[in-house]
C-alpha cells in the first residue's frame, strides 16, 4: 500500500460577527496572535542602525557659538576703549598737574617782583645818608614780609612766649630771671601755624631758678 501525500487543508473562513463585519484572517493576526483592531496604525519603524532610517535631527549648535564668540569680541572691544580713556584720562591729569605747578610758581614769583624792584632801588641810593638807607631796607623787609602773610606763611611773634614744641626749635636754654620755659631771644622767626607751618622759629630758652620750677 502506497503512502499518500497529506492534502493541506483550505483555510477556513471565520464567520461573520452579528454586525456583519467579517472576522479577521490567521493572517491579519496582530502580535501575539490576537486579532489587530481595526483601523490600528502599523507601528513605526524606528530609527537606528538595524532599519537604516535617520533619526531626529539636532538642534545645530552652530548659531549659540557664534552669538557667544560676538559676545566675547564686543567685551573684548569695549575692555579695550575702557583702557585707552583711562589712559588718556591719566596723561591730561598729569599735564593739568603740571600745568597748575608752574601756574602757581609764577603767581608766587610775581608777588616777590615789587621786593625785588625796592632792594634795587635801595642800592641806587647807597650813597645817600646813612639814615635814609635804613629807612628804605626797613620798608622793603616789611614789604616781603607781608608778601609771605598773603601767601599763607605770617611772621609769629614768639618773644616772651611760653616755650611749645610745635612751634619752637631750642636752641639752648640760658640762665635768666625770666620764668622757666619762657623764649627770651628769637634766632629765627618762625613762618606760619599748625597744619600751615613752614618753619618753627629758633629761639633761646630761659631757665629759671629752682624756686621758680614747679
Amino acid at each position: 500500500m502506497k503512502d499518500t501525500e497529506p492534502v493541506p487543508e483550505k483555510p477556513r473562513a471565520w464567520p461573520r460577527d452579528p454586525g456583519g463585519e467579517t472576522a479577521p484572517q490567521p493572517d491579519e493576526r496582530g502580535e501575539g496572535g490576537w486579532p489587530q483592531e481595526a483601523g490600528a496604525a502599523e507601528p513605526e519603524a524606528r530609527a537606528g542602525p538595524e532599519t537604516g532610517t535617520p533619526g531626529p535631527e539636532e538642534p545645530e549648535a552652530a548659531p549659540a557659538q557664534d552669538d557667544h564668540a560676538a559676545k566675547i569680541s564686543e567685551l573684548e572691544d569695549r575692555w579695550r576703549r575702557a583702557l585707552a580713556d583711562l589712559d588718556n584720562f591719566r596723561k591730561r591729569t598729569v599735564r593739568a598737574l603740571q600745568e597748575e605747578r608752574d601756574a602757581e610758581r609764577a603767581r608766587t614769583t610775581a608777588r616777590w617782583l615789587p621786593v625785588l624792584d625796592d632792594l634795587e632801588r635801595a642800592l641806587d641810593h647807597a650813597d645817600a645818608e646813612p639814615g635814609t638807607v635804613i629807612q628804605g631796607v626797613r620798608a622793603v623787609l616789611d614789604q616781603a614780609r607781608d608778601v609771605i602773610a598773603r601767601l599763607g606763611y605770617p611772621r609769629q611773634e614768639d618773644m616772651g612766649a611760653r616755650f611749645d614744641p610745635a612751634r619752637h626749635h631750642a636752641v639752648t636754654v640760658v640762665p635768666s630771671d625770666a620764668p622757666d620755659g619762657t623764649v627770651v631771644r628769637v634766632l629765627a622767626p618762625g613762618y606760619g601755624e599748625g597744619a600751615r607751618q613752614l618753619r618753627p622759629a629758633q629761639v633761646l630758652v630761659a631757665k629759671g631758678r629752682p624756686e621758680d620750677r614747679p
